[in-house]
């Protein structure tokens, strides 16, 4: 009798995850949403190096927002970066907008993104700062929906979901995947039991007060994961923390699955060190472990193959209704025999963060440390 039940206690915790994840996205997806009647004015802070997939669309949709007053100011580190020549473009192609560009390669720590923030921040006009990244693209509400929250001066930081439709190849779609899958999930169910204590770094609007509280970017110099450390910062100083449902959308290469790897790796490691028991938990609602020991204590027998189609049967349900109804990223059913490959190598990446310390990041090699700081390596 414990060998046929023992299959399904395993895939118990991972099953009863996704099922309750469903009910979290389906609560905030259906719930009623700010009025976007507040449009305070805004700066939209850029950090840039190098050439992202689409650069010049990505900055343009930054210019085309139906939004009454702002300002965008473009920080890199050196004349020579590649992404001058676009942003020079837009500001010809877009002169009714407020555009600069701080050239300015002084470095205050090991993160090289917050280095070129601090050198921006003092062009800053306006109370509210949006930090966003160079290979992000939105759509012409963003503003207002992001801004919406901020009538409540209680809210000290708004961060939005993303996703990446339009994804070139399998690798991609796998990297893709995990926004889907896992990262929105996740969220999903750390706002409905704990309320927001992080930001996520694709899109961070926050107030000029509650920045320099926390002592403005250079408390976040030392760190990797400068959007979890800006928004748990922001929600300590005793500021709320406001997730919009306005998508904005992740940009990609074409890129090889070594490549893929590599950032899910530096992603993992960079979770494991900023919230070591929470990320150590996160491990038994891994679905693709939970399967193959469901089936090798059984010793591959009916019920343990039935445990594992059950698994993912429920697996493929969830992750098709988030990307279906909630995430709208066109992404399944196409590539929805990746989802088992996905798991596999989630997995993976999740017990290889506890084997190592060191990432690369932008070309750089880099040893986290307690607490998720960095310092380079030589």
């Amino acid at each position: 009798m414990l060998r046929q039940i023992l299959p399904f206690l395993i895939i118990l915790p991972p099953l009863a995850y996704g099922l309750i994840s469903l009910f979290c996205g389906r609560t905030f997806f259906r719930r009623r949403k700010p009025a976007s009647g507040h449009t305070p004015p805004v700066t939209i802070l850029k950090p840039v190096k190098g050439m992202d997939a689409g650069s010049f669309e990505n900055f343009a949709s930054f210019c085309r927002q139906d939004y009454p007053e702002f300002q965008i100011v473009f920080a890199v580190a050196s004349a020579d970066d590649p992404a001058v020549p676009v942003i020079e473009r837009l500001r010809n192609e877009f002169p009714d907008r407020e555009i600069e560009l701080v050239l300015d390669g002084r470095l205050h720590g090991p993160n090289y993104k917050v280095c070129n923030l601090i050198n921006a921040y003092p062009a800053a006009k306006h109370d509210i700062i949006i930090v966003c990244d160079s290979d992000i693209r939105v759509g012409k509400d963003y503003l207002r929906e992001v801004c919406a929250p901020f009538a409540d001066p209680a809210v000290g930081l708004v961060t939005s979901l993303y996703r990446s439709p339009g994804v070139r190849g399998s690798a991609t779609a796998v990297e893709a995947m995990g926004f889907t899958c896992e990262m929105i999930p996740n969220v999903m169910v750390a706002l409905r039991l704990e309320g927001l204590s992080f930001a996520l770094g694709a899109s961070m609007a926050v107030r000029r007060g509650a920045l320099e509280r926390i002592g403005g970017f250079p408390a976040l110099v030392d760190y990797l994961a400068d959007d979890y450390q800006l928004g748990n910062k922001v929600f300590r100083a005793g500021y709320r923390i406001e997730l919009s449902d306005c998508f904005v959308e992740s940009v990609m290469h074409r890129e090889s699955l070594a490549t893929v790897l590599s950032r899910q790796l530096r992603w993992a490691r960079t979770m494991r060190a900023s919230r070591p028991a929470g990320y150590f938990a996160s491990g038994i609602t891994q679905p693709f472990p939970a399967a193959l020991l469901a089936l090798l204590l059984s010793g591959f027998s009916v019920a343990g193959v039935a445990a594992a189609l059950l698994l993912y049967g429920v697996r493929s349900l969830t992750a098709l209704i988030y990307s279906r109804s909630f995430v709208k990223d066109g992404l399944f059913p196409r590539w929805l025999w990746l989802l088992p490959v996905r798991d596999a190598l989630s997995f993976a990446t999740w017990g290889l963060a506890f084997l190592g310390n060191r990432v690369r990041w932008r070309g750089h090699l880099f040893r986290l440390l307690p607490g998720g700081r960095i310092e380079e390596v030589a």
